[in-house]
Formats: structure tokens, C-alpha cells, sequence
């Protein structure tokens, strides 16, 4: 499987195969939302889309980065997400990095989001799509983020089938600037456990897929066969 790790600002074309990722926290987000019951999750291109789209849809969960806000529900933290009720709900997440790094690869045949909470799932549908050429999408700090970095190569050798230890990637991810920064309390909407939700390992058994839904990017878990 050949393999490219972009920042978002290096894609100057759509992929074929697209893989997201954003540990800390959009897709750890996303998943724990899934988790939580949610149907489907619509990334917002911009905080006013993304409060149109709650205020044409009163039902709808609008999620954002940073601090509660009025016309926001709930914030991109997996600690204050993981006791909500979002059963049968659809959930629209607008954040820095992850959401506008698969918005920029919208157009590619398929495109997972993910974290280190879904990397055996991703890496299962990148290893039953038996896909040649894969492009992981690096969303943080202009692609240098090192802890989307890790799970992304993490990602890769497993899709690979190569039996790799998880431990020296999270070691990677737990000393990354997004780490100190939400540990260290310099981002807001943080709960205390919020890196550590980031750093569980196949936490959940499904992958995540977007995929445009008329002129909205939609993202859905989607079952991956054992």
C-alpha cells in the first residue's frame, strides 16, 4: 500500500482514499458521539453554517470548539460528550482542524475519520478494500501535529497487516503540544480527561466514513467485517 501523510494546505488534488485524522479531538469526538447514539454527524464549513443548519434543524446537536457559546449544545470534548444522550440524533461538529480536513478531500471515493479510539476499525476497511494508495490527511498545526502524525503512521502499518505495538505511537501522541495544551488548560472546553479518552486504543469497533449527502459532508460509523 503506497502512503502519503499531507498537512490540509499540501492537498492539490482530490485522493482516492482519503483517511482524516484528528486525535485531539475532532474524530475521538465524533466517536464517542456515535457511541453516545448519534445517528450521523454533519460537518459545518464555517460556525455560521453550522448555526444555520441548527437553527433550519431545531432538533439537531450543534458542537463547536472552545467554550459554550449561545446556538452551540455542546463543545469538542470527549469528556463533557461522553454522558450525553444523543440517541437517534444528528450531531453538527464544526472545529479547527479535523472537520476542514475532510471537507478538503469531499470529493475523494471514500474518506474515513479517524483517531487511535478507531484505528484497528479504519485500518480493517483500508485492509478489506484492499486499497493501493492511501492518503492520510495530518489536520493539526498545519500537518506537523505530531499526535495526528503518530496515529496516522499507526494507521498505515496496521493497514499494512503488520503486527505493531501501539505503545511508542501514544508516547508520541502524550507528548505532543496538543497534549500540554489541553492538560495545561491553555484551550478551552476541556475536560480533565480529555487526553486520556484521546489515547485509548480501538475503543470503538467501528470506523468512521464521510461521504457528501447532497451538498452536506456526512459522516456515519460504518461496520467493519472481523
Amino acid at each position: 500500500m503506497d502512503t502519503r501523510f499531507l498537512g490540509i494546505t499540501d492537498l492539490v488534488e482530490a485522493p482516492s482514499v482519503a483517511v482524516v485524522v484528528d486525535v485531539m479531538r475532532a474524530f475521538t469526538v465524533a466517536a464517542w458521539a456515535f457511541a453516545r447514539g448519534a445517528e450521523k454527524i454533519v460537518l459545518a464549513e464555517s460556525l455560521d453554517e453550522a448555526l444555520a443548519l441548527k437553527a433550519s434543524h431545531p432538533d439537531w446537536v450543534a458542537l463547536k470548539d472552545g467554550p459554550p457559546v449561545p446556538g452551540f449544545d455542546l463543545v469538542n470534548s470527549p469528556g463533557l460528550l461522553r454522558s450525553a444522550d444523543l440517541g437517534g440524533r444528528t450531531v453538527v461538529q464544526k472545529t479547527t482542524a479535523g472537520t476542514v480536513g475532510a471537507l478538503a478531500v469531499k470529493e475523494a471515493s471514500l474518506v474515513l475519520c479517524a483517531g487511535f479510539v478507531v484505528a484497528e476499525a479504519t485500518a480493517r476497511v483500508l485492509r478489506t478494500r484492499e486499497c493501493d494508495s492511501v492518503t492520510f490527511v495530518v489536520t493539526g498545526d498545519d500537518g506537523r501535529a505530531d499526535e495526528d502524525l503518530a496515529c496516522a503512521q499507526y494507521i498505515a502499518r496496521r493497514a499494512a497487516g503488520a503486527g505493531t505495538d501501539a505503545a511508542e505511537f501514544l508516547r508520541r501522541a502524550a507528548e505532543s503540544r496538543a497534549a500540554a495544551e489541553l492538560a495545561e488548560g491553555v484551550r478551552q472546553g476541556v475536560h480533565p480527561d480529555d487526553v486520556a479518552l484521546c489515547l485509548e486504543v480501538d475503543r470503538f469497533p467501528f470506523a468512521m466514513a464521510a461521504t457528501l449527502e447532497g451538498s452536506l459532508m456526512v459522516l456515519r460509523p460504518c461496520a467493519t467485517p472481523l
